[in-house]
């Protein structure tokens, strides 16, 4: 399968700015033998191998680094699969819940009761 562009564009930028950092990555990235299509389809089999369907972006990028770095590594076989790409939110105070569905058949709602506090006896009431 071939990678979305939002994928392939977040590892691009990730691998340039680490090439651009660390001169070592710098001539390993530049190998010819090495593309962005390929490097994809590694970290799609790599994916697939845990078994897993979620992923930390530093994960995924670290394959990426891996695929480039690793001479072992030939031509990885294309894996049917759906890659999404989602920025993570930033969490503030002002950000709001989201909202739950309004359709109440589907959504079960449990209401507990709040337990009645223990009297607390006073000299008054000895």
């Amino acid at each position: 399968m071939k990678a979305s562009e939002n994928f392939k564009t977040a590892i691009e930028n990730y691998l340039n700015q680490t090439a651009l950092a660390d001169a070592v990555f710098a001539q390993d990235f530049a190998k010819e033998s090495k593309n962005l299509e390929t490097c994809c389809n590694y970290i799609f089999g790599e994916v697939k191998k845990t078994g897993l369907c979620a992923f930390d972006n530093q994960e995924i990028f670290d394959m990426a680094v891996k695929y480039y770095t690793d001479d072992s590594i030939g031509q990885p076989q294309p894996v049917n699969c759906k890659v999404v790409v989602k920025e993570p939110a930033k969490a503030d105070l002002f950000t709001s819940v989201p909202e739950l569905p309004q359709n109440t058949a589907a959504v079960k709602t449990a209401v507990i009761a709040p337990k009645p506090a223990p009297k607390t006896l006073t000299l008054f009431d000895l």
